[in-house]
């Protein structure tokens, strides 16, 4: 057993591939650089593999009863492979490994693909992946083989994300600079995630150098970003600090024009992590994220809002077997929107804002054992408490100052999980597991009660509830979601895998836009919304083709939803009481997925395909709570064909291109067929059947260059020149279609396409090193 370090910063590398030569027994390194490898007594030579790393070789004598520890620092190949690698794990590794449907991913592999503005965006990268979509350009968040966009559990170090994206999706809140991994859950997901349906990305950042005082950053035409990061004690305790800054907001108040000049639009964010190796068995790290968006449109409204996560963790060797991690999170979501100043009126005498907040602290702990080489197990606990703040109102005229606060929701959700990795022989092997999790409501607490279901039927009273009172009208909300995955070797180039996994999902972004915005609200499981499940089911091939030089996958899978959270028409979950706007339905999604990857040489890249299907459906004959005649339609991000093509070609040492291509089937949305006169020269609009019709097909073209200068010698300072074409053929994508009335005849509607970018829009990057 030992760890192992990157000989250049001293970061704890993930995912080295550790075996033994000439035999099928191995492991890879844990998230925090621990491995273990149990073998019987005998010589061998043990092989560490990492893509981009020279390949060491170690030879060992084991004798019975007596442990090796193995400690290394892998260096950097004299020239690493391409940065658009998808993954840094051993090059035959999705063939061997137990994972399908995963995908790993570092800031260095996705820093050649071109980038909307030159912003490396690793949100915006994974939607070039199969079964990854978005519902169009500038959209908060991410879709993952059906599922809704709050169905992806984001963990930054740990700590849950609830708001993705900055600029209303133009870019994640993600710093590249200051990000060691990510990986992608899309099924098959271990039992130590919970409390989403569909996905989890798991994002961590870099632990600081531990070797000298290094820093990056960059300058672009909207951003500009610098990290530093450096020992406080050589080889034992490190730290990094990054930010980044946007800066539209200069230019808008330099310009002339008064629409332009008094507008505010820019976003921040800050990330910071110290870590201590207290000695071999103990190490420390804390970490933390800060951002905001701010927006401001003069006379009128703004809007801010943004994340704050917190992470204590503490990495404990008890011996070369057993690992812990135990951790303490505290993450923060809060917005606000409003028109002038509560506390000082402007001329027109009036001012509103609405502010709503999400707090959860998290105390989790996981144990890894190494029984032997063939069989791991993982097993913990973990326990969220939410504090859910739908809002305080203010409204402020020169006569009189109205203040309405929205009562809190508290909740806790407990759960504990274990699995085990068992491998039987040289072509089989397996991964099961259990986790079992609970909700309980807490008061304070006033809930509403109604005389049937709250669409179709009126309040009759309220129900209160105390401090840490259970609210025990719900309070016996749990179930178990069992994990399993398997994997059969056909040959040493080829394997068939298999998957499922059931998840549950206790709290629900409530939003009946097209896409998430900064205003939606969280809301817990309880009377009136249920627990979301889902129990997914997936099988696939994987060949490795030429030597390793190409990878082929193709997956199809199967998902059905319960309890899925759905709108009625007509809903304003502003105004009304948000349960009386709520269908409760079920969902189904289905598809294939092909991926075609070479990741060696001068050309690199890959082709993706995804064939899939997103259905919901709310049953019922009274049209009040039920949606489409109680028939299947289809969900507001179905996409029938999805089509990436990613290339990136590496000139000499100096330049390298990259050119990416997309095309994705329109998505569906619900178009009038006629409209009603409800008084004198008012109209409203008769809707199809919901998302009968598609707005026109997606397809953009993005291209990019990379240029490196030489080197100065004796000097430490690298730079590079990153230029960049968005939407190369000026396509204008439709994101909706909207009808108003036309100003000459009333009673016309008008059909308008609204487009976020409908131009060529080109970037240059400066970026250094040092």
């Amino acid at each position: 057993s030992g760890e192992l370090q990157d000989d250049s910063n001293g970061e704890f590398m993930i995912g080295v591939s550790i075996f033994a030569e000439g035999t099928t027994m191995g492991t890879t390194s844990n998230t925090y650089g621990f491995y273990s490898l149990s073998l019987p007594p005998g010589e061998y030579t043990i092989v560490y593999q990492f893509i981009g790393y020279e390949t060491l070789r170690k030879k060992v004598n084991l004798t019975k009863d007596k442990d090796v520890l193995i400690d290394l620092r892998l260096k950097e190949e004299g020239k690493t492979l391409d940065a658009v690698d998808i993954t840094t794990r051993r090059v035959d590794a999705n063939v061997r490994s137990l994972e399908m449907s995963v995908t790993e991913v570092t800031a260095k592999e996705i820093a050649k693909i071109p980038q909307l503005l030159g912003e490396i965006d690793v949100i915006r990268s994974l939607t070039l992946l199969p079964g990854v979509s978005v519902v169009g350009e500038g959209a908060n968040g991410f879709n993952v083989r059906g599922g809704n966009v709050d169905q992806n559990l984001i963990l930054l170090d740990g700590a849950p994300v609830y708001n993705s994206s900055h600029l209303f999706g133009f870019f994640s809140v993600f710093n590249a600079d200051a990000i060691q991994s990510f990986k992608l859950y899309k099924g098959g997901i271990p039992a130590e995630y919970g409390g989403r349906l569909s996905s989890v990305l798991d994002v961590r950042q870099r632990e600081g150098n531990s070797k000298r005082l290094s820093g990056q950053g960059g300058i672009g035409i909207l951003s500009s970003r610098a990290t530093i990061e450096g020992p406080i004690i050589k080889d034992k305790m490190s730290f990094l600090v990054s930010g980044r800054r946007s800066y539209a907001d200069v230019f808008t108040s330099l310009s002339s024009n008064e629409n332009l000049s008094g507008n505010i639009l820019y976003f921040y964010d800050f990330n910071g992590k110290v870590n201590y190796r207290i000695n071999r068995k103990h190490r420390i790290f804390l970490a933390g994220y800060f951002g905001r968006d701010v927006l401001g449109i003069r006379d009128f409204v703004n809007f801010n809002w943004g994340n704050a996560t917190g992470t204590l963790r503490w990495n404990w060797t008890i011996n070369n077997r057993l690992f812990s991690n135990a951790t303490i999170v505290y993450s923060d979501y809060d917005y606000a929107i409003g028109s002038g100043d509560i506390d000082e009126l402007g001329p027109s005498g009036f001012a509103f804002r609405l502010q709503s907040r999400l707090k959860n602290y998290k105390l989790s702990q996981q144990f890894t054992y190494f029984a032997n080489s063939d069989l791991k197990f993982d097993f913990g606990y973990e326990a969220i408490y939410y504090d859910v703040q739908p809002g305080v109102a203010t409204l402020v005229t020169n006569e009189s100052r109205d203040v309405n606060t929205f009562r809190s929701e508290f909740a806790i959700e407990p759960a504990v999980f274990a699995s085990a990795e068992h491998k039987i022989n040289g072509w089989l092997s397996f991964q099961y597991g259990l986790r079992f999790s609970s909700f309980y409501n807490l008061g304070p607490r006033d809930l509403i009660l109604y005389d049937g279901l709250p669409a179709n039927s009126d309040s009759i009273g309220i129900q209160s509830f105390g401090r840490g009172e259970t609210v025990a009208a719900f309070n016996d909300l749990n179930g178990l979601e069992p994990r399993f995955a398997v994997n059969i070797s056909l040959d040493e180039s080829s394997s068939l895998k298999a998957s499922y996994n059931r998840t549950r999902q206790y709290i629900h972004l409530i939003s009946n836009t097209t896409s998430p915005t900064p205003l939606d609200t969280w809301r817990p499981s309880g009377k009136y919304i249920q627990p979301a499940t889902a129990n997914q089911g997936a099988i696939g091939y994987f060949k490795n083709l030429r030597e390793n030089t190409y990878e082929f996958s193709v997956e199809a899978f199967y998902k059905y939803f319960n309890n899925l959270v759905d709108y009625r028409d007509g809903a304003n979950i502003l105004i009304d009481d948000v349960e009386t706007s709520l269908l409760n339905g079920d969902g189904r999604s289905y598809g294939l997925e092909f991926l075609l990857r070479r990741q060696t040489g001068k050309l690199q890249g890959w082709i993706a395909y995804t064939l899939s299907r997103a259905e919901r459906i709310v049953p019922g004959d009274d049209p009040f709570i039920s949606i489409n005649n109680g028939e299947w339609y289809l969900a507001n991000f179905d996409r029938l064909h999805d089509l990436t093509l990613v290339v990136t070609y590496e000139l000499n040492n100096r330049w390298d291109f990259g050119l990416n291509f997309a095309y994705q089937t329109g998505r569906p949305v619900t178009f009038p067929v006629g409209r009603a006169e409800v008084d004198n020269n008012i109209f409203v609009p008769v809707n199809s059947v919901r998302n009968s019709t598609r707005i026109p097909d997606f397809h953009r073209l993005d291209l990019s260059a990379n240029y490196t200068p030489r080197k100065k010698e004796g000097r430490r300072w690298e730079s590079s020149w990153s230029f960049g074409v968005y939407n190369a053929y000026a396509r204008r994508n439709p994101f909706s279609v909207f009808f108003r009335n036309d100003p000459n005849n009333p009673a016309v509607n008008q059909a308008v396409r609204l487009a976020i970018f409908g131009t060529i829009i080109p970037s240059v990057t400066y970026n250094f090193k040092f």
